[in-house]
């Protein structure tokens, strides 16, 4: 597969990000391992993706295509270099241990006991070298009586109680639209990353990092638990609208929904100027946020008896004169245009033979003195392996003709 022009500069292994000079080996595939490892490359790391011969990462082949390329692949893997390793066979077993030496950093997202059966065991590894950090992302983890149990993003939400959470009042629960559970996994996974490089600093050691899907999902439920556990009630879908603060809602405009969010009682006073009704603040139902949650349902109906009777770009600008925080509900193609979005570069150009489209631009752009690094193309299936290889692990053309040969390499 060709991923891009010649013009585009390909990833290059001299990090400038607060990363810089941190080598990471990446066993990951479809998501949430290849999260955690490209927010470590968008942070300045080395990655070094490993992938299998002639076929590589499954998400090679997950739509949209633009001339055989998968944009699910290249919007996730942006910047890593692509080395193409059959560690099923004993000697590509051997290069990825070669290169785990020399590495800071081994990330992988395979089913618990993969690594086990395939003689790359974490003691394995860390025999070799010490001070290696071995981060392990899986559904459910490496412990506990479901551990092994295979897993996608969509069952974990299901399990964690979020998809409970997600969906109109009174409806269904659905699943979040992004493919939260994994996502969630890959940033909790980068996080532990970045304390056990602190860490290490210390005490000189690596250690091996268990992450799940499963644990991150739970703990992005915020308060749901502590309500349950302390008013008894079981938090259910409710649309827009927020469990315990009000006006906190999705509110009808003559052009679409707005959100406002009145998150106390100063913010909802504002509100309440700008709809042409300051004697809410001093109505007993509205006078505090407990009382407006009590009464969020007349609540609701009296603002959007008044909203429904304008588009929402007027109440975007009289709520934004007010300083009360609102916004458009946006479909993508407007997150795309959007100012604020084009000025903090979160939507950026990313350039393809077939010509140009959009591709998310990196969180990390915002450091003083270490920006994170502007995201650089996905690589081609093994473009980088005999650089690497000869690189890291100073093998010969003849070796690698040889390994190529015997199909460890591609």
């Amino acid at each position: 597969m060709k991923t891009s022009v010649e013009s585009v500069e390909s990833s290059s292994p001299q990090g400038t990000g607060p990363l810089a000079g941190v080598t990471v080996v990446d066993l990951t595939h479809v998501l949430a391992g290849p999260y955690c490892t490209m927010v470590l490359r968008d942070l300045g790391a080395r990655v070094i993706k490993v992938e299998r011969p002639q076929v590589g990462d499954d998400s090679r082949y997950f739509p949209p295509f633009i001339e055989g390329d998968s944009g699910y692949f290249i919007s996730i893997n942006r910047g890593k270099e692509s080395v193409a390793i059959d560690f099923n066979q004993p000697a590509g077993r051997e290069l990825v241990l070669a290169l785990c030496e020399r590495a800071d950093v081994l990330v992988e997202n395979f089913s618990p006991g993969t690594l086990e059966r395939k003689g790359l065991a974490p003691e394995v590894l860390q025999q070799r070298n010490p001070a290696l950090i071995v981060a392990r992302v899986s559904g459910y983890g490496q412990s506990g009586p479901d551990h092994d149990l295979p897993a996608y993003d969509i069952a974990v939400q299901a399990r964690s109680g979020l998809m409970s959470l997600t969906g109109p009042e009174g409806g269904e629960p659905v699943k979040i639209g992004s493919a939260i559970s994994d996502i969630g996994g890959g940033l909790f996974c980068a996080i532990s990353v970045l304390a056990a490089l602190n860490e290490r600093h210390r005490s000189g050691k690596g250690q091996v990092l268990d992450i799940a899907m499963l644990d991150a999902s739970v703990a992005l439920l915020e308060n749901s638990i502590v309500r349950h556990s302390i008013g008894g009630a079981l938090p259910l879908p409710l649309g827009q609208r927020h469990p315990s603060v009000a006006p906190f809602d999705g509110f009808a405009c003559l052009d679409g929904t707005l959100v406002i969010g009145a998150g106390n009682d100063g913010v909802f006073c504002r509100l309440a100027g700008a709809l042409g009704h300051p004697e809410w603040c001093d109505d007993r139902r509205f006078a505090c946020n407990e009382a407006r949650s009590e009464h969020q349902a007349v609540l609701k109906e009296q603002i959007e008896a008044i909203t429904q009777t304008e588009a929402a770009g007027h109440w975007i600008r009289a709520f934004r004169e007010a300083g009360v925080p609102c916004s458009k509900i946006q479909t993508i193609d407007e997150v795309i245009a959007d100012p604020q979005v084009q000025a903090r570069s979160l939507v950026t150009r990313y350039p393809h033979a077939a010509g140009e489209f959009s591709i998310v631009g990196s969180p990390f752009g915002h450091f003083s003195r270490t920006p994170g690094e502007a995201p650089v193309r996905a690589p081609d299936l093994g473009e980088h392996t005999d650089g690497v290889l000869e690189e890291l692990l100073s093998m010969s053309a003849e070796t690698l003709r040889q390994l190529r040969d015997s199909g460890a390499i591609g």
